[in-house]
């Protein structure tokens, strides 16, 4: 699609931004695997008064990301482990680059939200969650819209299927809502009184930007 194309449809939805306060948001896959066109599009809602979100993964050159970054309001992102070598073989990738990169995006004082999934046997222990806790108090002085302890969903396994992949957490079975469910509740509560941050389980709370 152009960019005019893209507009048009946004353009529709101005009441609705008007009306709820908010803007337009760009996901994925990675906003940041097309920045270039991503910093038109984020350009241009900006110069028609539309609030600009990103979601991205932040694995990625950090001159894309700041580029991608002049017409963006909003950050939200993923520390999804500490570890860098766990992270690895979760991910496929090490966190080095995507750590890197929040610090940044912090250091040029960017509205930035912060998230992990938490996924029970992997990345659920009170010490991985302090761990990330600990980064956010540290090395961002606690400078985040709010920290978010999101259920793990399993999503993506009919894509898998289409390309006759296996889905990497096929074999996983997530607990009951109820279990999960009180276990972030209590994980966050433990990282707003153990290091004063705005943890929140779900991403259901209003952001205050």
């Amino acid at each position: 699609m152009t960019l005019d194309q893209l507009m048009k449809i946004i353009e529709e939805d101005r009441s609705f931004y008007q009306r709820s306060g908010g803007g337009v948001t760009l996901t994925g896959g990675e906003v940041m695997m097309q920045w270039e066109f991503t910093e038109m599009l984020l350009k241009a809602c900006k110069d028609a008064g539309i609030s600009t979100c990103v979601e991205t993964a932040l694995n990625c050159p950090v001159e894309h990301m700041e580029a991608v970054y002049r017409h963006t309001d909003l950050v939200i992102t993923d520390i999804k482990h500490m570890d860098s070598a766990k992270h690895r073989d979760y991910t496929g990738v090490g966190n080095e680059q995507i750590l890197s990169n929040i610090k940044r995006t912090v250091e040029i004082g960017k509205s930035i939200v912060v998230r992990t999934p938490v996924v029970m046997g992997y990345n659920a222990d009170d010490a991985d969650i302090r761990a990330i806790g600990e980064f956010i108090r540290g090395e961002l002085d606690r400078k985040i819209v709010q920290y978010q302890l999101l259920p793990y969903r399993k999503m993506g396994t009919e894509k898998y299927d289409s390309l006759g992949q296996a889905y990497p957490m096929g074999a996983y079975i997530p607990p009951e809502r109820e279990v999960w469910e009180g276990e972030l509740m209590r994980l966050a509560d433990m990282l707003v009184r153990e290091y004063g941050l705005p943890a929140v389980a779900g991403s259901g709370e209003k952001l205050e930007i």
